[in-house]
């Protein structure tokens, strides 16, 4: 593909800047309201956001993966639900560039590129890991049936097209299917105390027909295990909304100490924004924010330099595991100092700070929420068993299900954990 050069850093900001402060400004309404935020999503489509990462040739933004992910945080300050919605749509478009399907890929990536998204339901609230939608010969039509029921389904309710695992009764089969198709029943029945607004509920399908080219891959035990970013590409997303969080934070906090004229114990009017303690507080605010948006920084940069090799075929294995363990090591400290920033915000401020008005306490809940979705102590083990065994995640995934899992699920754990982690 012929390189198009992508839009400075700053070309960017001045561009989508518009439309996160309009997102941020109704961010607290929505909150309080439980309103889904179906109108920050078609700001973000009409403005090419949810493209960024399409290339050029096809129309999109052709946004390198650290200029994406710097504007992902700044997305994750205004809201911390939109970063999510979109999450399936973005790691599409990554596995979509991956792919040496060309066909598949112009068809899919310039849908995007003219506005459609992505949702996901990979997910399900069963007893296992097992899949069990299916998807069945539609007779004499040359269609096929799908049925089932899946959970997480994040960014399912605003998509266009929502990204399916099923099976055909004996191998699992990823798909899409249109969001709106007849017997596509999409529910807001997620019921986390954070990130409210992702819709991350139930997905039901009932008879739901499916095209042959609406069937992206199917999961064959004999295939080779793919290398992918996508794992870490996915991990990234979250890094980067709860880099957005602790922006939110510092933020909110600075605005809360700059209105008020009182401090707790001080007679009379007073002056909290002179006062050391308080500058102590949004120091420690201003500092962890800055080093979580750092950590991304590099481990985007790292991002970049992996999918660079891969598409000039010098990328090894040894460099997407090196990648997977340098973003588990990265959601560790990231987690931890987003949640401390979270907390120590209502140190700037008595009790007028726990004002439902206000809803300060979504930050935490968000980032309490987002950081449950992949178990950070999973990763924390797994980087810890790589460093004393040399164990790769993907083999130590693989051999966490083999004794409950079919050959296809162990054989293809590469994209098997790429999906898993959409859905979630």
């Amino acid at each position: 593909m012929t390189t198009i050069p992508a839009a400075s850093d700053a070309q960017l900001l001045e561009r989508f800047s518009g439309v996160f402060e309009r997102i941020a400004a109704g961010a607290v309404e929505r909150e309080q309201k439980r309103e889904l935020a179906r109108d920050a999503v078609q700001w973000l489509k009409a403005s090419g956001f949810t493209a960024l990462r399409v290339p050029r040739e096809y129309g999109g933004g052709g946004a390198t993966l650290p200029q994406f992910f710097r504007l992902l945080t700044r997305l994750g300050e205004a809201d911390s639900n939109l970063p999510q919605i979109l999450r399936l749509n973005f790691g599409f478009i990554e596995m979509r560039l991956e792919s040496d399907d060309e066909a598949a890929r112009e068809r899919w990536l310039s849908r995007i590129a003219a506005g459609e998204t992505v949702g996901a339901a990979i997910s399900e609230r069963t007893g296992s890991t097992h899949n069990t939608v299916t998807i069945t010969p539609d007779g004499a039509s040359g269609r096929w049936l799908l049925n089932g029921e899946k959970y997480y389904s994040t960014g399912a309710l605003y998509a266009d097209w929502i990204n399916v695992t099923a099976h055909d009764g004996r191998d699992d089969v990823h798909l899409l299917v249109r969001g709106d198709a007849p017997g596509v029943a999409r529910l807001d029945d997620w019921d986390g105390f954070g990130q409210r607004l992702t819709a991350s509920g139930t997905t039901r399908f009932d008879n739901v027909r499916v095209e042959d080219d609406q069937i992206l891959h199917r999961f064959k035990a004999s295939e080779p295990r793919r290398n992918t970013i996508v794992t870490a590409f996915y991990q990234t997303v979250h890094l980067a909304t709860l880099a957005g969080i602790a922006r939110a934070v510092l933020r909110d906090g600075v605005a809360f100490v700059q209105g008020r004229t009182r401090t707790f114990g001080v007679p009379g009017r007073s002056s909290p924004r002179d006062n050391p303690l308080v500058h102590r507080v949004v120091g420690r605010l201003a500092s962890l924010a800055f080093a979580a948006e750092s950590v991304v920084d590099a481990v985007s940069a790292a991002l970049e330099n992996v999918q660079r090799a891969r598409a000039e075929g010098r990328a090894t294995a040894d460099d997407y595991i090196a990648l997977d363990i340098q973003v588990y090591k990265a959601q560790q400290i990231v987690i931890e100092q987003v949640l401390e920033a979270s907390t120590l915000l209502f140190e700037v401020g008595g009790a007028s700070a726990t004002s439902e008005a206000r809803r300060l306490d979504r930050h935490w809940r968000n980032a309490r929420v987002i950081a449950s979705h992949n178990p950070a102590i999973q990763r924390e083990a797994a980087v810890g068993d790589f460093h004393l065994n040399g164990t790769a995640p993907n083999e130590r995934f693989s051999l966490a299900h083999a004794k409950d899992e079919p050959p296809s699920v162990r054989d293809d754990a590469g994209e098997r954990i790429a999906l898993a982690e959409s859905g979630r």
